[in-house]
């Protein structure tokens, strides 16, 4: 691989990488519930196989160069956290796509994105039996905890004994590792009684504050 290309072959790489990047966040978008679905998040993954198909290109056979890069974009910090597993394997998805086309691997690009697209797809039918529609779950329920404790233990007597349907989106550490956040989807039996929950929520041992709000629906 040469270090100078004609800038035609540049932007066919660059512009396919692009389009399955998009390709990419179609199917995080077609696959995921819509309450979860971030705007920004779906932009992050097309701009990620973009960026990753030209750092690709500029490193080429240069291993010395590769490892300038690596310690140039250490310094990169990121604070935001993924909020589920599955959003980090679109993260990776985005970055392997554009790789490939960084590469020249466009097979591999394409053929990727068709297997991994089936896979997300039926593992969306079979999320949605087991767990239900969120459309049940359409509020968002963030508690923080002092850190060490476990949040169902601590939780999960009062969430029941509100009649708090649930499911688990995100625990994160905050205040510099001195606390814990989980965040819920989550379903009121009775939405009138949203404020005895966040009072009785808040008279836990261990519990530094609560926050009940209604979830932002996304259409996909």
């Amino acid at each position: 691989m040469t270090d100078h290309w004609p800038i035609t072959f540049v932007l066919i790489r660059l512009v396919t990488a692009t389009v399955l990047g998009g390709l990419v966040a179609w199917v995080y978008r077609s696959t995921r519930d819509p309450g979860d679905v971030t705007p920004s998040f779906t932009a992050t993954l097309v701009l990620l196989s973009v960026l990753i198909a030209m750092v690709t290109q500029v490193i080429g056979d240069n291993v010395a160069r590769a490892f300038s890069l690596v310690g140039a974009l250490s310094i990169v910090r990121f604070r935001t956290v993924v909020r589920d597993t599955e959003d980090t394997a679109y993260v990776i998805f985005a970055v392997v796509v554009g790789m490939a086309m960084g590469a020249g691997n466009i097979v591999v690009g394409v053929v990727g994105l068709v297997v991994v697209g089936i896979a997300a797809w039926i593992m969306r039918r079979r999320g949605r039996a087991a767990i239900g529609p969120v459309a049940d779950l359409p509020f968002e329920l963030t508690v923080r905890l002092a850190l060490g404790g476990d949040p169902e233990a601590v939780l999960g007597p009062t969430l029941s004994q509100h009649g708090v349907s649930r499911r688990l989106a995100l625990v994160a550490t905050a205040r510099q590792g001195l606390a814990m956040d989980v965040a819920y989807r989550a379903g009121l039996g009775d939405e009138s009684a949203a404020a005895a929950l966040v009072t009785a929520l808040n008279r836990l041992d261990g519990v530094q504050g609560v926050t009940l709000q209604r979830a932002t629906a996304t259409e996909a």
